[in-house]
């Protein structure tokens, strides 16, 4: 498994931005499909974005369609999430993860056996 660390969370005002990274470790990530999951308080987990190993193939949840940009460094490990136009509905701790093997396309949470800790977003005014 990964060791998967995010990174950049904070408090932004609507319409601001912010830049989160995840940094793994323990080994490569070029065979791992990754992702950015995230959870508000009573709300299911879901899905953001994804991104294929090789980075020909990225998908988004429709509410972040436009706004988010999921990418990846296969050489320094790190995958990254641009928020862009926050909306307060985007607040949610955000996780990174990663899936070696895929039942779908695209994965499902139980897909993904490495999880960062996560990292905390507020859109507030």
């Amino acid at each position: 498994q990964l060791q998967l660390v995010e990174s950049g969370g904070g408090l932004v005002q609507p319409g601001g931005s912010l830049r989160l990274s995840c940094a793994a470790s323990r080994e490569a990530i070029d065979y791992y499909t990754m992702a950015w999951f995230r959870q508000a308080p009573g709300k299911e987990r879901e899905g953001v974005a994804y991104i294929s190993s090789r980075g020909s193939s990225e998908i988004y949840e429709d509410a972040v369609k436009g706004r988010f940009t999921i990418s990846r460094d296969n050489d320094k490990r790190l995958v990254s999430l641009q928020m862009n136009s926050l909306k307060p509905e985007d607040t949610a701790v955000y996780y990174c993860a990663g899936a070696w093997t895929l039942s779908r396309w695209p994965p499902p949470a139980s897909d993904f056996g490495s999880w960062g800790q996560g990292t905390q977003v507020a859109v507030s005014s």
